[in-house]
């Protein structure tokens, strides 16, 4: 039982509040999703690019010279990754050799493209993760704490995108726009439950985070598997959950405060999926009773500021994968890839002193609460 006061009844939110929430929340969504719209054949490329979705995220979120334009807002950590091998006689992937220790550098995040964001603003959480294998190869991938993605297609998220966007009068999405959005894709049934009872979390450590997108394993002999993976912590929160803290920035600090007495560990689990479980579709789980492949333990050991720390300088782009994993036939991940891509050359070309069109960058934007 918790020694936690009971906490007071939740309000019943009005219609209008409700469909507030949820625009803020897909908002969120649109900058956390990577633009999924640029993809060839989805819509026509002189329409969108990469390039025009990165400017979106700006307008979004205002621009921060030398800051990711999505999950702008994190902190670096390293570890390692001890393999058990469970995963072996699925992948021939280094990583999953059988008692193969693979260092690991990773960034915990808030989504969204303002740096200075206060954490208990989303429910949603973040962690990119790069395994740099003794054979040169890199495994990267990046995963959230949301259970599914809003919807499937990169023409789909083009109108939730289009759908979100907050309107001049109120500064938030137009909630009948937003009405007429989810009543055009009932896809996005699965999220919307989830966002209704989402709460911010109070320490990055005690997430679960789930690689949405699906992809393949390939072993020695040639087979493939199709497979989702995610991260299950040791550490869990206290049952109830717990009042989040007054300061902004508490998501880095208790992190800072739990590594100060050791390692922070996540199991990393493959979901095998079975034949006929869709793997082009982010919105639908895999059923429950899906073989889970408990395939090693991340262990992570210290933490760095995001603007000198090791992950700085790191595009988590998911399509960087050793041999032995491939992407599937998920249209999203191509499409993620590509706007990355876009947004790390113009932030790096930021933190230079010259932009991508070649002229000298503006000073970042300073803290507003300095």
């Amino acid at each position: 039982m918790s020694d936690q006061p009971t906490p007071p009844p939740k309000p019943i939110l009005s219609p209008f509040q409700t469909a507030s929430r949820l625009g803020v929340i897909l908002v969120v969504i649109a900058l956390l999703g990577g633009a999924f719209a640029y993809t060839g054949g989805w819509l026509d490329p002189q329409r969108l690019t990469p390039t025009r979705i990165v400017d979106s995220f700006e307008q979004a979120s205002g621009r921060h010279p030398g800051f990711r334009r999505n999950h702008a807002k994190g902190v670096c950590v390293v570890g390692l990754f001890v393999s058990t091998g469970a995963a072996a006689k699925f992948s021939s992937a280094e990583v999953f050799a059988p008692g193969r220790r693979t260092p690991v550098v990773g960034r915990f995040a808030i989504p969204g493209g303002n740096p200075y964001a206060p954490d208990g603003g989303v429910p949603i959480r973040s962690l990119a993760l790069r395994f740099n294998q003794l054979n040169g190869q890199q495994w990267r991938t990046g995963m959230n704490s949301m259970p599914v993605f809003p919807v499937a297609t990169p023409q789909a998220f083009y109108e939730q995108l289009q759908a979100s966007q907050p309107v001049a009068a109120t500064g938030k999405p137009d909630p009948e726009r937003m009405k007429a959005f989810f009543a055009a894709h009932p896809e996005t049934a699965p999220f919307l439950q989830w966002v209704k009872s989402a709460k911010p979390s109070a320490s990055f450590a005690t997430e679960a985070y789930n690689g949405l997108n699906a992809f393949f394993l390939v072993n020695d002999a040639g087979q493939r598997q199709a497979v989702r993976w995610g991260l299950v912590p040791e550490e869990t929160a206290q049952p109830g959950g717990q009042p989040l803290p007054a300061d902004p920035d508490f998501l880095a600090q208790d992190l800072a405060q739990r590594l100060a007495h050791g390692p922070l560990r996540w199991h990393l689990t493959l979901i095998l999926a079975n034949p006929g479980d869709p793997t082009n579709d982010a919105t639908k789980q895999w059923p429950a009773g899906r073989t889970v492949v408990d395939a090693g333990t991340l262990l992570l050991q210290s933490t760095e500021p995001q603007d000198s720390g090791p992950c700085r300088d790191i595009n988590y782009d998911p399509l960087v994968l050793p041999t032995g994993i491939l992407p599937s036939d998920d249209p999203l991940l191509a499409a993620r890839s590509a706007v990355y891509a876009t947004s790390y050359e113009r932030r790096t070309s930021e933190e230079a002193g010259v932009s991508a069109a070649g002229h000298t960058a503006p000073p970042a934007a300073k803290d507003p609460r300095s």
